[in-house]
């Protein structure tokens, strides 16, 4: 791009970002939601506004071969959201970017896999973390963000908040996991965190953040 374009993309890029961030939309999705522009702006080396519904075509048919269709819906919704919201165009590639449909069932382990996957952390914070996400079944990320506010230890209930949808919900509290919070919260003392990043007691007792969702995957690979 040259000068005047790249110009033009960057202040077109902060009004979609923008945009998102007015519409509500989560750390997450605004960060899914605007790699696609950079890289539509990257493959043609043009500022977006100025692509037609045959580039369009072209980067999609370049998506579909070298990206997962997980990438392609990404990219496809991302912008459809800059061609509707920024551009003010109207948007008729729904028909035309169709990843297929594909159902498959969650993978559900055993009592005794659970139990042997407890066994097998080397931590007592991924013990910890692992059994409040089977037990209850969360989402890691559900998990890690737990705070003590969300233990209700009177009516054995977890409010988890800002779930799937945007949506706040209960969950029932087995009396063994709240033994394990207990302990291991009184290992670092977070006055908010249950699960605080740090690899020291005082580190974690410092810190305003929960661990990390990549280095808990991580870890938690047999």
């Amino acid at each position: 791009m040259n000068d005047t374009e790249q110009k033009r993309f960057e202040q077109l890029y902060q009004n979609h970002l923008q945009t998102l961030i007015l519409q509500g939309k989560s750390k997450s999705t605004i960060d899914l939601y605007s790699r696609p522009l950079r890289r539509l702006a990257t493959f043609f080396d043009r500022c977006p506004d100025t692509l037609t519904p045959d580039d369009l075509k072209t980067y999609f048919a370049a998506l579909v071969v070298g990206h997962s269709w997980s990438t392609v819906k990404t990219d496809r919704n991302g912008i459809q959201f800059f061609w509707k919201h920024i551009l003010k165009k109207h948007w008729n590639f729904v028909e035309i970017i169709k990843p297929p449909t594909v159902k498959r069932l969650p993978v559900i382990l055993t009592a005794s896999e659970i139990e042997r996957l407890l066994n097998k952390a080397r931590k007592l914070r991924y013990y910890t973390i692992l059994l409040t996400l089977y037990s209850m079944g969360l989402r890691l990320s559900e998990g890690l963000n737990l705070t003590t506010t969300d233990i209700d230890s009177e009516r054995m209930k977890v409010h988890l908040r800002d779930c799937k949808g945007r949506k706040d919900r209960y969950v029932d509290l087995p009396f063994r996991t709240l033994k394990a919070l207990r302990r291991y919260w009184a290992t670092h003392q977070n006055p908010r965190f249950l699960f605080p990043e740090g690899q020291t007691a005082k580190q974690r007792n410092q810190v305003s953040q929960p661990m990390s969702l990549a280095c808990t995957q991580k870890a938690m690979k047999p």
